[in-house]
C-alpha cells in the first residue's frame, strides 16, 4: 500500500498530464508518426505517441531477437504529447548497425519516474505497476511502435516461449525484455506494385474466406518454399478465378501471435491459427513470408496482391482493431500484471477503455480489454493503419472484427466526461454520435459507390459481446454488415423442421435482401452479406452432416476450446440410419444456392467448394494443422460439387437480375404458393407452410432470361404448378438439387437446360431441396 504522500505526488503529477481528446482530423497519420528515412536517407526521425510519459528513450539495434541494443537516443517532446529525435544515418552505422534497423522504446511515467541510478532489470524509480490514473509505464519492457511498418518477431517463438518475459507485477517487473521483445524496422518503399485495383460494383462480388496459410500450406501444386505464404497464394489467384471468385477475405494477416505454432509438432500448443490477437496494425505478419528478411514481407504481400489484381480479384482483410494481442490484466484479482510490449506501456489510458478505477478493463470482445475506439489518438491509428493498408499495401477493402466496439461511444473511466453519449459507463453502441470510429471511418474513406468505381468496400461483423453490441442492422449508411439472421433462419429452415417453428416470410426476407434489416437505413440488398458458413463455426460440409460440435478430438481436428453451442446442424438422419451421404450433399447444394441465389453479397468459406470438413470442430482457431489446411486432393464427390459450385456461381454472375442494385419490386418478384397461386396473407402467416417459390422477371434487370426458383421446405416430396413464363417462352431446369440429381452435372451448363414446360405444368420436387429454372 502507498503512503500518503507519495500517492498524493503521484496525484498531482497525474493531473498535469490528462491525454488530450482531439478533434477529428481528416489528413492521415497527420502527427507523422512511426520511423521514416528523409528524402535523401541520410537521417531517420522517430516519433512516437504518449501523453502521459515523463521520457521516453530509443533504442537500436542490429538484429531483431538477442542482442544487445547498439545505440541509445533520447527523445524530446514535439507537442501534441509526440515525442521525436532524428538521427543520421552516419550515426548509426559508426554504432555498428551497417543492415537494417531494428528499434523499440523504453517509457517512463507517473507509476514509474526517472532515476538516474535506473539499469536494464532495475526497480530504480519504481512507485507502482500501475497508478490511480491507469497509467502501467515500465522501462524493463521494451516497447514496440505500434506504427512499425515490419515486426522483427512475435513476443512468443521459436527460442522463447515465456510470456513472463513480458509481463508487469511484482513477480516480473525486473525482467528486462529487450533482448527478447518484437522491434519494428525501419523500411524505405519497397517500390513492388500492387497492380490496378478492380472497380467492381460490390453487388457483383462472390467473397471468398480463407486463412493465407491455409490456402496453399498443403498444396503440391506450388513450390514447396512457397506453400503457406503470401507468395504461394498469389499462385492461387487463377485457382480462384476459375471458381468465380472475384474478391478474396484474408482472416488476419497483420502481425499476430504465430511463430510459436510449430514449435511443439503435431500439437495444438501455443496456437494462434485464425490470428486475432494483433500486435502491429501495420505490419505484414512474417509468420506467412517466404522473404523474411527486412522489408520482404511487405514487398511479398503488394506482389501478391497485384497477383490477385491482375486476375481481377479484390483482396479484402479482416481486421482486429477491437482489442490488442496484449490483452487484459492477466486474472481479475490482480490488477498490477498484464503484458506490456506496446501500447500499455506507451500511453495505456489512451489506447484501452479503462473501467471507472483506472485499474482494470471494459471488456466486449472475450480477450480482456477493449481498445478505446472513441479516444481520438487510438481512433487515429485505426484510420492511419486503414490508408496505409489501403494505399501503399493496395487492399480493397475490410471486414472489421466485432466491428459494435467501434461503435462505442464510451471513454475509460477518468475521461468518460468528455463521451457525452455514453449513458452507462463502459459500452455503448451509438451509430447517430458522429464521433464513434465507425461514422470517423466514413469520413476519411471513400466508400465504393453503388455501381463501381473507386473506394472501399466494408463489411462489419455487428456484433461483440454484453450491452447493446448485438447491432445486426444497426450500422450506418456506407456499411455492408454479415448477416447472422441469414445464416441461422436458413440453417434452421433446412435443420430444425419439426424442433422449431419456421417461418417462410424469413425465408422469402433473407432470398430477397433482407429489407427489414438494410432499407430503413437508406442501405441496399448488398449490404447484406449472405453466409452459411464462416471461419468461425462449422465448414458448410458440417453443417449438414454433424449433429452439434465436437471440439474435443484429437490432433489434427482438436482439441479446441469454446464454440457455440447453437448451430442449427443436422447430419440429415445419418446417424439415425435414415439418411445417407447423398442426403448430406443435397442439403449441402441447396444451402450454397441460398448463398448464391440471393439477393446480397455472397460470402463462403474457403474449401466449400470441395466440401471441406472440420469433423465437427466449430472453433479451429488453434489448429495449425492439415485439418485446417485447404486440401486439393479430391474425391469424386468432392470433384463433383465443386462443379456445381463453379457452376452457380457462373449462374449468379450471368444474371444480373440476381444481383440488384436496389430493393425488388412487386413487379419485379412475384412469390407462389406450391399450387402456382400468388401467395396470399393466409399463406404466409400460416406457420404449417414450408414451401415456397418465386419469379424474377429477367428484362426489368436487362437479363435475357426470367427465372423461377422453387423451395421445397418439407420432409418429403411437393408438386409445384408452375406459373405462366414470360410470352414466348417455356421453362427450363438448370439445376434440382435433389438426392435423384447428385453427380457431376448437378447444375448443367449454359445450354444444356432441360425442357420442363409452360403454364400449369406440375413439378414433384423432393424434400428440403431447391429447383431453379429459366425461362427461354
Amino acid at each position: 500500500m502507498k503512503c500518503p504522500k507519495i500517492l498524493a505526488v503521484l496525484l498531482a503529477i497525474a493531473s498535469l498530464t490528462v491525454a488530450p481528446i482531439m478533434p477529428a482530423h481528416a489528413a492521415i497519420n497527420s502527427m507523422s508518426l512511426g520511423a521514416s528515412y528523409n528524402a535523401q536517407k541520410t537521417s531517420i526521425t522517430f516519433r512516437v505517441y504518449s501523453s502521459q510519459a515523463t521520457r521516453m528513450v530509443l533504442y537500436l539495434y542490429a538484429s531483431g531477437y538477442g542482442a544487445q541494443d547498439s545505440a541509445t537516443y533520447v527523445l524530446s517532446p514535439a507537442g501534441s504529447g509526440v515525442w521525436a529525435v532524428t538521427v543520421p544515418v552516419s550515426s548509426i552505422q559508426a554504432a555498428g548497425i551497417t543492415g537494417a534497423v531494428y528499434y523499440g522504446y523504453r517509457a517512463w511515467g507517473p507509476n514509474w519516474p526517472y532515476s538516474a541510478s535506473w539499469g536494464k532489470g532495475s526497480s530504480a524509480g519504481f512507485i507502482s505497476d500501475v497508478d490511480a490514473n491507469g497509467n502501467r509505464f515500465n522501462p524493463n519492457k521494451l516497447l514496440l511502435d505500434p506504427y512499425a511498418q515490419e515486426m522483427s518477431q512475435d513476443p512468443l517463438n521459436t527460442s522463447n516461449q515465456n510470456a513472463d518475459v513480458f509481463a508487469s507485477g511484482a513477480s516480473y517487473r525486473t525482467i528486462d525484455s529487450g533482448t527478447y521483445a518484437p522491434k519494428g524496422i525501419v523500411l524505405s518503399a519497397s517500390g513492388q506494385s500492387t497492380g490496378t485495383k478492380p472497380t467492381r460494383a460490390q453487388k457483383d462480388d462472390v467473397v471468398y474466406e480463407v486463412n493465407v496459410r491455409g490456402l496453399t500450406k498443403q498444396d503440391s501444386s506450388i513450390p514447396t518454399q512457397y506453400q503457406g505464404t503470401y507468395y504461394g497464394a498469389g499462385l492461387k489467384a487463377s485457382y480462384l478465378a476459375s471458381l468465380g471468385v472475384t474478391a478474396v477475405e484474408f482472416l488476419p494477416v497483420q502481425e499476430t501471435q504465430n511463430d510459436a505454432n510449430d514449435v511443439v509438432p503435431n500439437s495444438d500448443a501455443n496456437q494462434n491459427y485464425w490470428g486475432y490477437m494483433t500486435e502491429d496494425y501495420f505490419a505484414p505478419d512474417r509468420h506467412y513470408a517466404y522473404n523474411k528478411a527486412a522489408g520482404g514481407p511487405t514487398a511479398e504481400f503488394q506482389a501478391m496482391v497485384k497477383a490477385f489484381h491482375t486476375a481481377g480479384i479484390k483482396v479484402y482483410m479482416d481486421v482486429v482493431y477491437n482489442h490488442t494481442g496484449e490483452g487484459g490484466t492477466w486474472t481479475s484479482s490482480d490488477p498490477t500484471t498484464a503484458t506490456i510490449y506496446s501500447w500499455r506501456g506507451l500511453d495505456n489510458t489512451t489506447y484501452y477503455e479503462l473501467t471507472s478505477g483506472n485499474q482494470y478493463y471494459y471488456d466486449n470482445t472475450g480477450v480482456g480489454a477493449n481498445y478505446s475506439t472513441y479516444n481520438t489518438v487510438a481512433q487515429n491509428l485505426i484510420v492511419d493503419s486503414l490508408a496505409y493498408w489501403t494505399n501503399t499495401m493496395g487492399v480493397d477493402g475490410f471486414r472489421f472484427d466485432l466491428a459494435s466496439v467501434l461503435g462505442n461511444s464510451c471513454l475509460n473511466g477518468s475521461y468518460e466526461s468528455a463521451a457525452p453519449n455514453c449513458p452507462n459507463g463502459g459500452y455503448n453502441f451509438d451509430a447517430a454520435d458522429s464521433n464513434v470510429a465507425i461514422n470517423r471511418i466514413l469520413k476519411e474513406f471513400t466508400v465504393r459507390p453503388a455501381a463501381g468505381g473507386s473506394g472501399l468496400d466494408l463489411y462489419a461483423e455487428p456484433w461483440a459481446i454484453g450491452g447493446n453490441s448485438y447491432q445486426l442492422g444497426g450500422f450506418p449508411k456506407g456499411w455492408s454488415e454479415w448477416n447472422g439472421v441469414f445464416r441461422d433462419s436458413l440453417r434452421q429452415a433446412q435443420n430444425e423442421l419439426g424442433n422449431m417453428t419456421i417461418y417462410i416470410t424469413q425465408d422469402a426476407n433473407d432470398f430477397s435482401g433482407s429489407s427489414n434489416l438494410f432499407q430503413a437505413s437508406g442501405r441496399s440488398p448488398w449490404n447484406s452479406t449472405n453466409f452459411i458458413d464462416i471461419h468461425d463455426g462449422l465448414t458448410l460440409n458440417d453443417v449438414y452432416s454433424c449433429n452439434g460440435s465436437s471440439n474435443s478430438q484429437a490432433w489434427p481436428y482438436g482439441p479446441s476450446d469454446g464454440g457455440t453451442t447453437t448451430n442449427y446442424s443436422w447430419d440429415q438422419g445419418m446417424s439415425a440410419g435414415t439418411g445417407t451421404a447423398v442426403d448430406q450433399r443435397r442439403a449441402a447444394r441447396t444451402g450454397m444456392a441460398f448463398e448464391m441465389l440471393s439477393a446480397g453479397t455472397p460470402l463462403m468459406q474457403g474449401g466449400d467448394e470441395y466440401l471441406r470438413t472440420l469433423q465437427c470442430n466449430n472453433n479451429a482457431y488453434n489448429l495449425d494443422s492439415t485439418a485446417n489446411w485447404l486440401n486439393y486432393s479430391w474425391s469424386t464427390n468432392q470433384s463433383n460439387f465443386y462443379n456445381f459450385a463453379q457452376r452457380l456461381i457462373a449462374f449468379r454472375k450471368a444474371h444480373p437480375a440476381l444481383r440488384p442494385v436496389t430493393w425488388y419490386t412487386s413487379s419485379q418478384v412475384v412469390w407462389y404458393q406450391p399450387s402456382g397461386a400468388v401467395a396470399t396473407s393466409s399463406y404466409w402467416n400460416n406457420t404449417s407452410n414450408y414451401a415456397l417459390a418465386y419469379t424474377v422477371n429477367g428484362s426489368s434487370f436487362g437479363d435475357a432470361n426470367s427465372m423461377y426458383i422453387a423451395y421445397n421446405g418439407w420432409s418429403g416430396s411437393v408438386t409445384f404448378t408452375l406459373p405462366a413464363p414470360p410470352t414466348g417462352t417455356n421453362w427450363y431446369r438448370v439445376t434440382d438439387t435433389c438426392d435423384w440429381n447428385d453427380g457431376a452435372n448437378t447444375f448443367v451448363t449454359p445450354g444444356n437446360e432441360t425442357l420442363i414446360g409452360g403454364s400449369g405444368t406440375n413439378y414433384s420436387q423432393c424434400g428440403q431441396s431447391l429447383l431453379v429454372l429459366i425461362s427461354k
